[in-house]
């Protein structure tokens, strides 16, 4: 339905703009939201982005349709754009989101905009341009609500209605002492349960789930996940209040970090390759692929090692890719659970030897039912015992150690830092392409005597 929509609209806006029908374009960009218009501007060139995005009147749209637009697009646009009015669309961004789009922009037209801005929302985004890109700093917000132990909660309200009203996040209530120090926190709900006259510090939560400003955004996505918060306060080296990351930047976090371990386990990079050149894309993926090519070469030479055999026994190669297929399958299962675990928190890498040994006794067990299966179908095409039971063995063997590595090299690329899943793409696969033929083939020279 929703492609439909997208599809109806992205087809009406092409008609109009054909037409310079601007009234009736105007209308059509009224009533749709900046997060849709920004699916729409991927099909539309730079000119024709510009006059859609002109004719959008409120501000707080331009600044979601800019916050959802791809990095190209967004360079494309920005360069067309009026100081003044590009100016004016980010001072009425959240402060988290106008250093990430800064951020993207070249240095020189970035230090242009921000000394355009209003001093206070210039400095709020300059202090989020020096944290890391995916660290808590770099994706927290620095307007939320702080207020002192001793104030009570009919202050507190009257501060909501008068001092606080534009918050993105009022949900939560952080209390702080007269340094500025994180000593914990309200909700709304306990604020007007409470009589009026009582102070904050008696019905605040202390137990307070924080995060420093260089904790990495997807620890803080876990951490908001796991204990069902709508924000999470992050803090200075000295426990002082910097700001919240709010729930709406942690499904930006899954989504990004998702999207990035999907493209590292296809083996074609972490960054988004469908907008780019043929040249990038190529570059990207070159490098990620010669793991694949390593291994083609190493299993063509042992199969080379193993000519003699195969040329008493033609047939024994028949079985070749089913074997190697059903061991790169497993194990692409296996290390593909593995990273899903370890991203979402439910595997740790102490537990690398209860999640290794379930996952090779899950493969003996599969490798047992399809090694009897092609041990099977091998009896009843060559009616030879020997060939059969060869072939069974080499599928359940390959299997399991297939399901071995392919949940054992993850974690052991945590315990070294290292990104988990780099491991499922080319790597893991691979090196159980290799290891698939060699137990093959030296199970059936040792069984056949060949």
């Amino acid at each position: 339905m929703k492609n439909d929509r997208s599809t109806i609209l992205l087809k009406s806006v092409k008609r109009l703009l054909r037409r310079d029908a601007i009234v009736h374009l105007r209308k059509i960009v009224y009533k749709t939201h900046g997060a849709d218009l920004s699916e729409l501007f991927r099909s539309l060139s730079i000119p024709q982005q510009h006059i859609v995005f002109n004719l959008i009147e409120d501000i707080e749209q331009k600044g979601i349709l800019l916050s959802q637009l791809d990095e190209n697009d967004f360079l494309g646009l920005s360069e067309g754009l009026e100081i003044d009015s590009f100016v004016e669309v980010l001072e009425c961004m959240p402060s988290d989101d106008a250093a990430d789009l800064i951020g993207r922009l070249p240095d020189g037209q970035a230090e242009i905009l921000l000394e355009k801005m209003k001093n206070e929302e210039s400095d709020e985004v300059e202090e989020l341009l020096n944290y890391e890109d995916d660290s808590a700093g770099g994706i927290m917000v620095t307007d939320f609500i702080a207020l002192k132990d001793d104030t009570t909660a009919k202050e507190a309200i009257i501060s909501l209605q008068k001092e606080h009203m534009d918050v993105e996040m009022p949900f939560y209530l952080y209390v702080v002492d007269e340094y500025g120090n994180l000593m914990g926190v309200c909700s709304l709900r306990q604020l007007v349960v409470v009589p009026p006259e009582t102070p904050l510090k008696e019905f605040m939560t202390t137990d307070v789930f924080s995060v420093t400003t260089d904790t990495d955004q997807e620890e803080v996505a876990k951490i908001v996940a796991r204990y069902d918060i709508l924000a999470v306060p992050v803090v200075d080296e000295t426990n002082k209040l910097a700001g919240i990351v709010t729930v709406d930047d942690v499904i930006d976090i899954f989504r990004q970090e998702a999207t990035e371990d999907i493209l590292k386990m296809a083996g074609v990079g972490e960054e988004f390759v469908e907008t780019q050149s043929v040249i990038k894309s190529t570059r990207i993926r070159l490098p990620w692929l010669f793991a694949s090519c390593i291994g083609g070469v190493v299993a063509f030479i042992i199969i080379d090692y193993f000519e003699a055999s195969l040329t008493k026994v033609a047939y024994l190669a028949a079985f070749i890719p089913v074997i190697m297929g059903m061991g790169g399958n497993i194990g692409t299962q296996s290390s593909t659970i593995v990273v899903r675990g370890l991203a979402t928190g439910r595997f740790n890498v102490r537990d690398i030897w209860s999640v290794v040994s379930k996952e090779f006794l899950i493969g003996f067990i599969l490798g047992l039912v399809y090694g009897t299966l092609i041990g099977t179908v091998a009896q009843f095409r060559y009616n030879t015992a020997a060939v059969a039971f060869s072939a069974g063995l080499a599928v359940l063997s390959s299997m399991s150690v297939a399901a071995l590595i392919g949940s054992l090299v993850p974690m052991l690329f945590v315990r070294i830092n290292i990104d988990p899943a780099v491991a499922t793409g080319p790597f893991v696969t691979s090196s159980i392409d290799i290891i698939s033929v060699f137990i093959y083939f030296s199970i059936v020279t040792k069984l056949l005597g060949i």
